[in-house]
């Protein structure tokens, strides 16, 4: 997870910064899928509170990269 959170918040970086116009040139310079370098850079968008508790070791034992990586709805069930 901590790799992971890295590698995200590098990419976001170079992709701010200039140094790539977007995620998608950025997936084929790093010869990823664009969909998983997406994926990727949502973990930078995480509270910093859960940032700071993955970098700490102190997350919930049942908490996969998976989980985070996954998407997620502004909106119930019900779509309100």
């Amino acid at each position: 997870m901590i790799r992971a959170l890295a590698r995200a918040f590098s990419w976001r970086k170079e992709i701010e910064s200039g140094v790539v116009r977007s995620a998608r040139e950025l997936a084929a310079r790093e010869n990823i899928d664009p969909g998983f370098m997406t994926k990727t850079l949502r973990l930078t968008m995480l509270a910093p509170d859960i940032v700071e508790a993955i970098l700490e070791g102190r997350q919930p034992k049942n908490l996969a990269l998976a989980d985070l990586m996954k998407g997620f709805s502004c909106f119930g069930s019900d779509g309100k």
